[in-house]
């Protein structure tokens, strides 16, 4: 199994979610993050003032899935997500070696 997290432009969500849950993905947890990648910032004008912006609003939307799903999901998530600008976030990766359903006790696979 394996988790994903993308970061991801907030105005995307609604749609990424929607994608997701089509194609049989519905599980996820988003939340309201900031942050900075490479450019660590930029001028924003906002009532005629220029601002400097050191973190950016952006959406981490994390899903827990099958090992075999991970590509679809990853061409989901770049396909809604890309604007072609700087910012449009980046996808992590990374092993889960147990899941347990609370409710249920189901675990591994069954339990996602």
């Amino acid at each position: 199994m394996k988790k994903i997290e993308a970061f991801i432009r907030p105005h995307r969500l609604n749609s990424l979610k929607d994608r997701l849950a089509k194609e049989h993905y519905p599980a996820l947890t988003a939340y309201e993050v900031r942050g900075r990648g490479k450019q660590s910032g930029l001028i924003q004008t906002m009532n005629g003032q220029d601002m400097y912006v050191d973190l950016m609003p952006k959406t981490k939307v994390e899903l827990v899935i099958n090992d075999e799903d991970v590509e679809r999901a990853v061409e989901i998530i770049s396909e809604v997500g890309w604007t072609g600008a700087i910012g449009d976030g980046k996808i992590f990766i990374s092993t889960v070696d147990e899941v347990i359903q609370i409710r249920t006790g189901l675990r591994g696979k069954e339990a996602i």
